[in-house]
């Protein structure tokens, strides 16, 4: 059993910054993708961003050029760097690590951007 634990969220203003975190359990962290999905009011959820275990990165196009995932294999951390926030990423975030057969999925952490 993996626990995800999502930190970092909070109520910002268009053009801010956040930086989330993600804990896991357990000690075989560094072999499995991870990944950042989103989910707003009435929306579908959706992905983010997602780190391999060798560090290859992908993005979804809404994000590029001002989320930046990354990893702390030694910490069993994964991170989401948001900058430049829009009134649009307000969302539930929800850190997701990649296993089959099954996804373990955290809690969620909700941002809020707004002025």
């Amino acid at each position: 059993q993996v626990v995800l634990v999502e930190s970092g969220g909070g109520l910002v203003q268009p053009g801010g910054s956040l930086r989330l975190s993600c804990a896991a359990s357990g000690n075989i962290f560094s072999i499995y993708a991870m990944g950042w999905y989103r989910q707003a009011p009435g929306k579908q959820r959706e992905l983010v961003a997602r780190i391999n275990p060798g560090g290859s990165t992908n993005y979804a196009n809404s994000v590029k050029g001002r989320f930046t995932i990354s990893r702390d294999n030694a910490k069993n951390t994964v991170y989401l760097q948001m900058n430049s926030l829009k009134p649009e990423d307000t969302a539930v975030y929800y850190c997701k690590q990649f296993r089959s057969p099954g996804d373990y999925w955290g809690q969620g952490t909700q941002v809020t951007v707004s002025s």
